[in-house]
């Protein structure tokens, strides 16, 4: 049997230079170089496949949400979906894009949002932090994603999303969540940052204030969250504005194997994920104040996530390293 490489284990970055907050020195802390074990391919064996299939039962088997006998929670959360779900994103984070995360003691216990950087025109950035916290928080944690309004409309899709945890991003639904002590990710940018061009990588787009008013509205923390490795796994090069309208897409994306490719065009590049957790912002005031005021808590949080990028970017040697 192949020699089962060990996840990574949580390190302790050096001491980073004193920035604006508590968040912004916990998302900025430099990176240290991961020795690389063998490919996927050299450890791709049943034996691996079972292994992870046995921790994975093992660490959801801990997790705080409430399920009941059948295996189900009350958004239609299946325990069976989750652990079929997660031994594929399981090779893709440790042998694919070989994750390295920091920073994820700072995910707390009961409810939280987390908000994120999104990119790479699949949502393979949510995958990976929802594989982290469940292989590396303590007390393991199932994400909660948001999904957007068209998912639902997809054949199959609509059954999977809510059958591994997520939901159709309305406000209540989150609240609902939030609620019952989940941990729910949302991604800002939404689509303009999913489908940002290879130009933009790493330039945060417009965030939306809807997230801001819900943590506010239900006393919810926020975590942010910086995903270095996700903007270049499908480098964008155009946007077929009117393809995507005819096809009820959010957008149509041209990459340089999609669609030349084909669907094979959809595989992304093996690049190297880094994800920082921050620490937790608590922010007190009213969910209905003006926009004003609520831009300035969401600058705050954009300011934190944008810091940690760019410290990522610049210590990193390569993206596939």
């Amino acid at each position: 049997m192949a020699k089962q490489r060990k996840p990574p284990r949580r390190r302790k970055a050096p001491a980073a230079e004193k920035i604006a907050s508590k968040a912004e020195r916990s998302l900025a802390k430099p990176a240290k170089k991961q020795s690389e074990g063998a490919s996927w391919i050299d450890r791709f064996t049943p034996e691996l496949i079972r292994e992870i299939e046995e921790e994975v039962a093992e660490r959801l088997a801990r997790i705080p949400t409430q399920l009941n006998e059948f295996g189900y929670d009350p958004w239609g959360l299946d325990i069976k979906s989750i652990q079929s779900a997660m031994t594929f994103s399981v090779l893709l984070y440790r042998y694919y894009f070989r994750v390295e995360v920091f920073g994820i003691d700072n995910v707390p216990r009961g409810k939280v949002l987390l908000i994120a950087n999104h990119a790479g025109q699949i949502a393979l950035d949510a995958a990976m932090i929802g594989v982290a916290t469940v292989l590396e928080a303590e007390p393991p944690r199932i994400i909660r994603g948001m999904g957007e309004y068209w998912l639902p409309t997809l054949p199959f899709v609509n059954e999977a999303m809510v059958r591994t945890g997520s939901v159709v991003g309305t406000p209540k639904n989150c609240r609902d969540l939030l609620a019952g002590n989940e941990a729910v990710i949302a991604f800002p940018e939404g689509v303009r940052g999913m489908n940002k061009l290879f130009s933009e990588r790493y330039k945060l787009q417009h965030f939306g204030y809807g997230f801001m008013r819900l943590a506010l509205s239900t006393d919810t923390p926020i975590l942010p969250i910086a995903v270095v490795g996700s903007e270049e796994q499908a480098p964008g090069l155009a946007n077929l504005a009117s393809i995507a309208r005819l096809l009820g897409m959010p957008a149509f994306p041209i990459t340089p194997t999609f669609p030349l490719l084909g669907p094979l065009g959809l595989l992304p590049l093996p690049v190297k994920y880094r994800i920082y957790f921050g620490e937790p912002i608590h922010f007190r005031g009213d969910s209905d104040d003006e926009d004003a005021a609520i831009r300035k808590k969401v600058l705050r949080v954009k300011r934190v996530i944008q810091k940690a990028l760019n410290r990522g970017v610049a210590q990193r040697d390569s993206i596939f390293f």
